[in-house]
């Protein structure tokens, strides 16, 4: 008689099947309408007589999917994700996964990676193959072949994708000893997969292998059981990207592309792209007069023009009013500083790569800042504090600078100089849940302001399993964490937690805004330090009259105000709300014998702090209409005979077109209204 094992499902029911049997099999048992909606399974291994066993499957990460690691994790109270032909051997909980679950998605994509290498290989067979993660909007491969991929081949790949689709080629899993697949992608010179072996086993170990068709990876999997699977994808650009991130090394050609259940919402995400390719700010920044960089200076720099210096000002008055309202003292600090500095912040140590290289003067070396943190703790400590004086909280809109790799820099959203309205607030540990929450009130407020409705956040914390990443014991970062999450708690905000992503002094808080498209911006951060203050010697007096160490927090709202700003304009597609329009009314006379009026009623304008160009030029009407249409000017006021006499203004607004004639004291009125509220409408 064969052995059996037990399969408890989610219900809590608990089923016998032969040992060996798959996750297919299960979800066949079930239903054959589970069995083939079915795109992987997650599994975990237990003993029906533990009461471990009755605690939920914790989720996969999605840092973990795809990573080359011969083997699943031993441990057998850990959930993983695996294929529906896997064998169970012992006694496992399971959960069949279907489109529903957001784990599929990522199978789903992986598989996709597969896919394309499968007919890169096909078509191109002298590629040497990198690594094919799934990403957030699709996935990617990398590839080493010296002649340039082109769109035309683009075009051939995807028909040549489609055709292994339709012979539902399986995705077939292997074993081997380490040393056999590192003979066999040696012969074949695979450079990257014999890296990749030789970094993720050990020794004495096996590797996973996935074949499809001709295409063989050293891959962990899990994977769509085959290629018939993938329905609807398309492959979308062509990069350039470094073997292991290292500008020394070959050069490799990275081909993205996403993929979807269903055509359907392959179609409306590509809508999103078009969408997306209108709104991009760099073409807006250029078309709108906002911002250029300039190549004599250097890539990532950014020169705002004057248009775009009038909505940075808007937004840094409206931060700094902020701040004083709510209990900031604002400072300002230089720009470089001494390396030693750096040493005791840890910056030296955890943060050099990001940092420009030194500068050595007739004292000592010197870095430009990448962060305004060490400075504002110097402020601090300058003066002995009573536990009287804490919360302190330090505010500058301090310029910083790192140094971004040129390949990864991109508009304003990737740059090498740039300003962050930083703060840093100093307070002893009972403080320190309040002043998390104040800064996570504080950052919905900046979301509300500019008009973003929805976000989403996440608590980042540190992995311990590689503590060489982080500075503190466990004992604080335990501490930290459960600051954090009870500030989170008491707010009643949804979150998911990303192990391994906290700052390597201190866990964080990302707030996400969801722009106008429906893509997620990461710009609002909260960070708990307990490890500078340490570091630095930082004391207050107590109430027992001891000294004591206080707590700091960190926190960036805008992220950066040139981060901000790019996400700014492609919310709005340069279409900004009255309030921060570099130019809200556009004054045009008719004929030269208005323009005096033109004028006065310009004058009533910025009386009350409209901003407003009078177009008098010898052009006709309808072509200077168009020019400040084409612009995204809130308002266009037309005045002729008719208003002179009335002493009004026709009135055309953005998105509305013609309102028709109202009085001038009724305008002056209604865009007074809204700059105050700053509304996002007009």
């Amino acid at each position: 008689m064969s052995e059996t094992i037990q399969v408890k499902l989610p219900d809590g029911s608990i089923k016998q099947f032969p040992k060996g049997a798959t996750a297919l099999d299960v979800a066949k048992s079930i239903s054959p309408r589970l069995a083939d909606a079915a795109i992987a399974a997650q599994a975990r291994s237990f003993n029906q007589h533990d009461s471990a066993a009755e605690n939920a499957n914790p989720p996969v990460t999605s840092s973990q999917m795809g990573h080359p690691s011969a083997n699943p994790p031993s441990n057998g109270d850990e959930a993983r994700l695996v294929d529906l032909m896997r064998p169970l051997e012992k006694d496992t909980e399971l959960r069949i996964l279907t489109e529903k679950d957001p784990e599929s998605l990522e199978v789903f994509r992986h598989s996709s990676a597969h896919l394309l290498a499968a007919a890169v290989l096909e078509l191109f067979p002298e590629t040497k193959l990198g690594h094919g993660p799934p990403t957030e909007s699709g996935f990617f491969y990398d590839f080493y072949r010296p002649t340039p991929f082109t769109p035309d081949d683009l075009h051939r790949l995807e028909r040549k994708m489609q055709e292994l689709v339709e012979q539902n080629i399986p995705y077939a899993q292997d074993f081997l000893p380490r040393e056999e697949g590192l003979r066999q992608f040696k012969a074949e010179g695979d450079f990257m997969k014999c890296h990749f072996i030789e970094q993720f086993t050990k020794p004495d170990e096996k590797i996973s292998l996935y074949r499809t068709g001709k295409f063989v990876d050293f891959c962990r999997g899990p994977h769509v059981p085959s290629t018939g699977k993938i329905k609807a994808f398309k492959l979308l650009s062509i990069a350039g990207a470094y073997w292991l991130g290292d500008e020394k090394n070959q050069q490799l050609q990275r081909i993205y592309g996403t993929s979807f259940y269903n055509k359907k919402q392959l179609d409306e995400y590509l809508n999103k792209l078009e969408e997306a390719k209108k709104r991009d700010h760099r073409v807006l920044g250029k078309q709108l007069d906002l911002f250029s960089i300039q190549e004599l200076a250097g890539p990532g720099l950014i020169f705002w023009h004057p248009k775009g210096g009038l909505i940075r000002k808007e937004m840094e008055d409206w931060m700094r009013d902020e701040y004083l309202k709510r209990g900031y003292s604002l400072v300002h600090t230089p720009h470089v500083a001494r390396v030693d500095l750096w040493k005791t912040s840890g910056h030296e140590g955890y943060y050099a790569q990001n940092m420009f290289t030194p500068m050595e003067l007739d004292d000592a070396d010197y870095r430009m800042k990448p962060m305004n943190c060490p400075f504002h703790i110097l402020i601090y400590k300058d003066t002995l504090r009573s536990y009287r004086d804490l919360p302190v909280r330090l505010g500058e809109m301090g310029t910083v600078y790192r140094y971004e790799r040129s390949g990864v820099m991109h508009g304003l959203l990737r740059v090498r100089g740039f300003t962050q309205d930083d703060a840093h607030i100093f307070c002893t540990p009972e403080q320190i849940e309040d002043e998390v929450i104040g800064c996570i009130d504080f950052a919905l407020a900046v979301l509300n302001t500019y008009g973003f409705k929805e976000y989403q956040v996440e608590l980042s914390i540190w992995d311990p399993n590689d503590r060489g990443k982080y500075i503190g014991g466990e004992e604080k970062w335990t501490q930290a964490i459960n600051s954090l999450e009870s500030a989170l708690k008491r707010k009643k905000i949804p979150y998911k937690t990303i192990p391994g992503e906290a700052a390597f002094y201190g866990p964080k808080i990302d707030v996400k805004l969801v722009d106008a498209i429906g893509r997620l911006w990461q710009l609002s951060t909260v960070q708990f330090d307990f490890t500078l203050p340490e570091r630095f010697g930082l004391e207050y007096v107590g109430e027992d009259g001891q000294r004591h160490q206080p707590v700091m927090v960190h926190r960036a709202l805008y992220g950066s105000i040139e981060r901000f700003f790019g996400v700014l304009i492609e919310h709005y597609a340069g279409a900004f709300p009255v309030w921060l329009s570099p130019v809200q009314v556009a004054m045009i006379p008719i004929a030269e014998r208005h323009a005096d009026y033109a004028n006065k009623v310009a004058e009533q304008l910025r009386a009350v702090g409209v901003r407003v160009h009078v177009d008098a030029r010898a052009e006709k009407m309808n072509a200077k209409i168009r020019e400040h249409a084409l612009q995204k000017v809130p308002f266009l006021l037309v005045a002729g005979d008719k208003e002179q006499a009335e002493n009004a203004v026709s009135v055309r607004t953005r998105g509305k077109g013609d309102e028709g004639s109202i009085p001038v004291s009724e305008f002056v009125e209604r865009i007074k209204k809204l700059i105050e509220t700053k509304a996002a409408e007009v």
